[in-house]
């Protein structure tokens, strides 16, 4: 870190261009940038003043004619605990697992999303980066059906079986939950299972794309609709004509795109920008987002037609942490994808592992297990995976063990005298449970309990319960 507090990252990469684009996108998180060409410079920079005081080295795949793996091992060599980025075109399981054996700490594929860049940075110098808990980013295609998505737990079930049921419909699907849960991999599956399978499923990341250029890739320009626009481009949604569209990341759309997004989704056609006159598209649309729709609606964020216009049905994934007793099966499942890949092979898990991955809160949810099954796999020596093999996650201790199901969770059926409580006393119970597990949001509680909120407020109103209870 620079004497004034900045962190330094060392990129090396030919293109001057992208080294200023880069150094913008970093310094919106406090980082200084400083640019090399290629490989002899980035080694000779190490010993400078700065070189000395580098947080991280970011390193283009295309860096002159230096190939990435060599160029890691050497600087590796020179600063052990120096984070290493890889930056690529070229995405593969293959380039991975050559980068990570040399060294690499992070590998992020082009084009950057300016998130990814700057999640990927913070992790790398956080205080719980080291290891497996860096974001690798994900190698393994997500393409699985309904049958094939592993997980027991209730609430995930429940959730399987809302998508299953909406995938044989034409209605907009909304998937809600935290980053990583496998929002891809579900709406994979809703297509996989539809009468439209046979066609192309087209996947737009609206927060990797600027926005001032979402409208254009969603609907499509024609020559001369705004500086820049040379040629005719087609959008997403004719892309997608016939299939499915698949936005993920939805709350990040500027509101102007949202209601161009809201026109297409009640008139079923598109008009590209600049252009004279519209052309129909059939696209069954998925959208999914790591936050509460409803919570940006409220607070301006999000136009509100469009929410009621995109969540036909809702379908909830649950974070992992709260289906701990799906991680054994599941990181066996993630191992065996993990063994297809080129320079990987099938490897067992002990017992002893097993338990230590079901115990941490894995705040990364799915992704970030499957990222420290991949890095334990490509460095394992053996052919078997140990308590060893995961050391920061066993340094980074567990969750307190989750109360099993079935055990008193605060509402009693028994009474004192050893007979069954009265109904009413034991649904106000469950009410008050609920209003302070989802912290009030009475729309969630009504929601989570199957009944109206005119029917929640009457509850509340008979049973002498107050709304904070």
């Amino acid at each position: 870190m620079t004497r004034n507090g900045q962190r330094l990252l060392m990129l090396v990469d030919a293109d001057a261009g992208r080294r200023r684009t880069v150094a913008t996108i970093a310094a919106r998180s406090g980082w200084r940038t400083i640019g090399v060409d290629d490989g002899g410079h980035a080694l000779a920079t190490l010993a400078t003043e700065d070189g000395m005081q580098l947080d991280a080295i970011m390193l283009d795949h295309g860096a002159g004619d230096v190939e990435p793996a060599p160029l890691i091992a050497q600087l590796r060599a020179y600063r052990p605990q120096l984070p290493i980025l890889l930056l690529t075109a070229h995405a593969s399981v293959a380039s991975a697992v050559e980068a990570m054996r040399s060294g690499a700490t992070d590998y992020l594929s082009k084009p950057l999303a300016p998130e990814r860049l700057l999640h990927a940075l913070e992790a790398a110098v956080g205080a719980t980066a080291a290891g497996e808990l860096r974001p690798l980013t994900e190698k393994i295609p997500a393409m699985l059906g309904f049958d094939e998505i592993v997980g027991s737990a209730p609430e995930f079930r429940a959730a399987m079986a809302i998508a299953a049921k909406a995938a044989r419909a034409r209605v907009a699907v909304l998937i809600e939950g935290e980053s990583g849960v496998g929002k891809e991999v579900v709406a994979e599956a809703i297509h996989a299972a539809s009468p439209r399978s046979h066609l192309e499923r087209v996947t737009v990341n609206c927060a990797a794309v600027p926005g001032n250029t979402i409208a254009s890739e969603l609907f499509g320009h024609e020559p001369g609709a705004f500086a820049g626009a040379f040629e005719r481009r087609q959008g997403r949604f004719v892309a997608a004509h016939g299939g499915t569209l698949f936005l993920d990341e939805v709350d990040c759309l500027p509101l102007d795109a949202q209601a161009l997004l809201m026109r297409v989704l009640q008139d079923n056609e598109v008009v590209p920008l600049g252009a004279r006159h519209a052309q129909a598209v059939d696209v069954r649309v998925i959208a999914a987002t790591n936050k509460r729709l409803a919570d940006e609606v409220a607070a301006g964020r999000f136009r509100e037609d469009l929410y009621f216009r995109l969540n036909a049905v809702t379908v909830p994934i649950p974070p992992l942490r709260e289906r701990a007793s799906d991680i054994p099966a599941l990181a066996r499942h993630l191992l065996e994808r993990i063994a297809r890949q080129p320079g990987l092979r099938h490897l067992n898990v002990t017992d002893d592992a097993l338990t230590l991955l079901a115990q941490y809160d894995w705040p990364g949810n799915v992704r970030q297990l499957q990222n420290a099954l991949f890095r334990a796999a490509v460095l394992c020596e053996g052919d078997t995976l140990t308590r060893a093999d995961f050391p920061q996650i066993a340094a980074l201790g567990s969750r307190p063990t989750p109360r099993p199901r079935g055990e008193p969770t605060g509402v009693a059926l028994f009474g004192a005298d050893g007979h069954m409580r009265a109904l009413e006393e034991i649904e106000a119970d469950i009410i008050r449970l609920a209003i302070g597990h989802y912290r009030g949001r009475m729309t969630e509680v009504a929601r989570r309990l199957g009944i109206g909120r005119s029917t929640l407020y009457r509850k509340l109103s008979e049973l002498g319960i107050d709304n904070a209870a």
